[in-house]
């Protein structure tokens, strides 16, 4: 049965490392990642003011992310949760209310773990945003994507919604899905999305 969008709702759907949270330094990769444990999540500067903003204006907020690190063998199952528990915190504390929170622990070349192998839900696949329509009553044209992935922009632009690119530091080409904009970071982006409503 399809949506009726004349009662369907508007969303903003979010990577989270790198975008409401910063990257950290991992010595072992020599690459900035996905922080591994409570003590290494820091929100991004205006991160939590671009949400309140987005909520206020009556946009449901979803997080979706891939976080393989169990896969990989880089942390436990306890610090993944120890870390979303923290972001919770955080949001609770500045007022902001997610809709939902959607995280995909599997990765193809994991470990041999419980989340190695292939999966339908790991970012580029929009699996959780159709998930998120249909449970949400979304419309996903009124809706957007925020990342600082290619696989985001790919997630966003597969179920339908508009994408924002948040640049990244190093240089890097934009190769398959154009995106709907580019910010230097999520206090922008947000901009952008009221802007545009």
């Amino acid at each position: 049965m399809g949506t009726d969008k004349s009662f369907a709702r508007r969303a903003v759907f979010l990577d989270r490392d790198g975008v409401i949270n910063r990257n950290v330094f991992n010595p072992a990769t020599g690459e900035y990642e996905a922080p591994l444990t409570p003590a290494g999540f820091l929100f991004v500067p205006g991160a939590l003011e671009a949400l309140r903003s987005i909520h206020n204006a009556g946009f449901l907020l979803f997080l979706v992310s891939n976080q393989p690190n169990y896969a990989k063998g880089k942390s436990t199952l306890e610090d993944l949760s120890a870390i979303h528990e923290k972001l919770v915190e955080g949001l609770a504390v500045n007022g902001i209310a997610f809709a939902s929170f959607y995280y995909c622990f599997h990765h193809p070349n994991g470990t041999g773990n419980r989340y190695s192998g292939a999966c339908a839900c790991r970012k580029p696949s929009p699996y959780f945003l159709l998930k998120a329509r249909e449970e949400f009553s979304l419309d996903l044209s009124r809706s957007w994507m925020i990342g600082d992935r290619l696989t985001d922009i790919e997630c966003g632009s597969r179920a339908g919604a508009k994408a924002i690119f948040i640049a990244c530091e190093s240089a890097c080409s934009l190769t398959g899905p154009e995106p709907d904009a580019v910010a230097p970071d999520l206090l922008a982006a947000a901009g952008m999305i009221l802007a545009a409503n």
